[in-house]
């Protein structure tokens, strides 16, 4: 029998609601905040990543879906969403515009890596980015936005960790401060942290193995080594979010595990934190499309993880509205009656109306039970004195209340 590839999921018809329910909080968010649609393709050159992610992440080194097309270019499955929109900015000459340029967007991510709660090979995000502003209030505006989808959400008892890992002009000598402090503890780091000393020791303070967080526990924090323009920024954010009344806790440990971001980091987690529960994350990334060979340009953005949002509205119990596609179910015995339900449904969905014929060959019994089974607002009753008198019976499921009404005037009926 073939199987979902591992680390991959369908999602069912009677999960479809939840997904439905996030797209079209999240989209309307994006509208009210003034951000715009954007759409990229599913996989991109290889080089775009490795450039813009970094050639030191586990992202670029291990996880990556890469191939080469016919034509022997190396491409790669989206692993992320915020280097191909600054891809399309360039591209697009959207540093032209009016800036900031706000967009979103709703996209699949690929990873190769092990599958555990919360954490799959294939993903979906909805993302945020504003490009073109450097100003601490646009730093605000995006967390705003991301603790704002949580609320709308229904989603409650959430956290919001923020930290600055500063710029290019401090980070190094933090950086410096960093590995001193581990080098005389690297027998106590796990594997990959020894590997991450030396060319990414801003990861150290992410690992998840407890000796390795016990010992982030006591490590430099960036806060204390910021320069004054990075010192400026985190304090007028820390403003911005106090004049919003959002509730944010600052948490030195706080980095992001891709080479591009700079200042402001954040994360929103789940009541119930675990390895994987991160729902939403995101940060400043000035130095991004510059390296992508564009001009100077800052941005900020977030993903927020599909599965997990849908997973938080689940066990939480918000009360998500399930879209009825069918409200009337057509039972029919005899072929005449057969053909006058087939006209029937199709005058009904020209109304807008959702309607399917009931299973052929069945007894009414069965055919009401179908009924019941996808749980319709009405059926339809066409049997041989029915189609004699021109009529059909018109069931309320609810009520379990039925009468007598014209076929030429049922599909006005229900319309109504």
């Amino acid at each position: 029998m073939y199987r979902a590839p591992r680390g991959t999921a369908d999602v069912l018809p009677e999960e479809q609601g939840y997904w439905r329910y996030i797209e079209a909080r999240a989209r309307a968010l994006g509208q009210r905040f003034g951000y715009q649609r954007l759409d990229t393709p599913v996989f991109e050159q290889t080089a775009l990543f490795v450039r813009g992610v970094g050639q030191g992440t586990d992202i670029v080194e291990k996880e990556m879906y890469s191939f080469l097309d016919r034509g022997g270019d190396s491409m790669t499955l989206r692993p992320e969403g915020t280097a191909p929109v600054c891809r399309a900015y360039l591209e697009h000459g959207m540093h032209n515009q009016p800036q900031p340029v706000r967009l979103y967007y709703f996209s699949p991510a690929f990873r190769y890596e092990r599958p555990q709660a919360g954490r799959f090979r294939q993903h979906h995000q909805f993302g945020v980015e504003a490009l073109g502003d450097g100003d601490p209030s646009v730093d605000a505006e995006i967390v705003e936005m991301a603790w704002r989808l949580m609320e709308d959400l229904g989603l409650r008892d959430l956290t919001l960790l923020l930290n600055s890992i500063g710029d290019s002009e401090c980070r190094p000598a933090y950086l410096e401060h960093l590995r001193a402090y581990y080098a005389s503890r690297v027998e106590r780091l796990c594997q990959d942290c020894r590997g991450r000393l030396e060319r990414s020791p801003l990861r150290l303070l992410d690992c998840k193995q407890e000796a390795c967080q016990a010992l982030a526990q006591e490590a430099p924090r960036s806060i204390d080594h910021l320069c004054h323009p990075c010192r400026d920024h985190w304090e007028e954010l820390m403003k911005c979010l106090r004049r919003l009344d959002i509730p944010f806790r600052v948490e030195p440990r706080l980095v992001r595990g891709l080479d591009y971001y700079t200042r402001t980091v954040f994360e929103i987690q789940p009541p119930e934190e675990r390895a994987q529960s991160t729902l939403c994350a995101g940060g400043r990334y000035d130095g991004l499309i510059q390296e992508l060979g564009g001009p100077p340009t800052p941005g900020i953005g977030f993903a927020a993880g599909m599965e997990r949002m849908v997973s938080n509205v689940k066990g939480q119990g918000v009360p998500v509205p399930q879209e009825e596609s069918v409200r009337v179910v057509i039972a029919y015995l005899g072929d005449e009656a057969k053909g006058e339900a087939l006209s029937l449904a199709s005058q009904l969905r020209s109304k807008g109306i959702g309607a399917v014929l009931a299973p052929a060959g069945k007894s009414l019994r069965a055919q009401m039970r179908y009924a019941n089974s996808l749980g319709v607002s009405y059926a339809l009753i066409l049997g041989e004195e029915e189609m004699r008198s021109g009529s059909a019976l018109l069931r309320d499921m609810a009520k379990g209340e039925q009468r007598v009404v014209p076929l030429q005037g049922v599909a006005e009926e229900l319309a109504n």
